[in-house]
């Protein structure tokens, strides 16, 4: 009796202990993206493409997260077509800009605007 009880504690401290072994090995950074401040003069809708590839849209006052894996991104911001007149996208791609994320990394950025366009500005989390 008292080895089936030690066997049955030990065997649910072995599942209990999967887990967070399976959490430590995942290799994922937090990347958030805020428009809350008033740096882009334009109530168009803004879509952010990572890697190319369509993301997300953000509204002004609006901020978005992504989890996305180790390594480097290609960030591109762009105006989106939207109910709002005058917003209409442009003929040419925007420049693309490029973030470094590490394992564990929750950075923030957020979108600023200069003569050559959009781009990222990193930003305190603030929390």
């Amino acid at each position: 009796m008292r080895w089936s009880a030690f066997s049955l504690f030990g065997l649910l401290s072995l599942f209990a202990a999967l887990p967070q072994a399976n959490a430590t090995g995942e290799d994922y950074a937090v990347l958030i993206i805020s428009r809350e401040r008033l740096e882009v003069p334009t109530s168009c809708e803004i879509g952010v493409y990572i890697q190319d590839q369509f993301a997300g849209r953000l509204l002004q006052e609006q901020s978005t997260s992504f989890n996305l894996q180790h390594g480097t991104f290609s960030i591109r911001l762009k105006l989106e077509p939207s109910q709002v007149p005058g917003c209409k996208p442009g003929m040419l791609a925007p420049p693309a800009q490029e973030i470094t994320l590490k394992a564990g990394d929750v950075v923030k950025y957020r979108i600023a605007a200069s003569a050559k366009g959009m781009y990222l500005r990193p930003a305190a989390l603030e929390y």
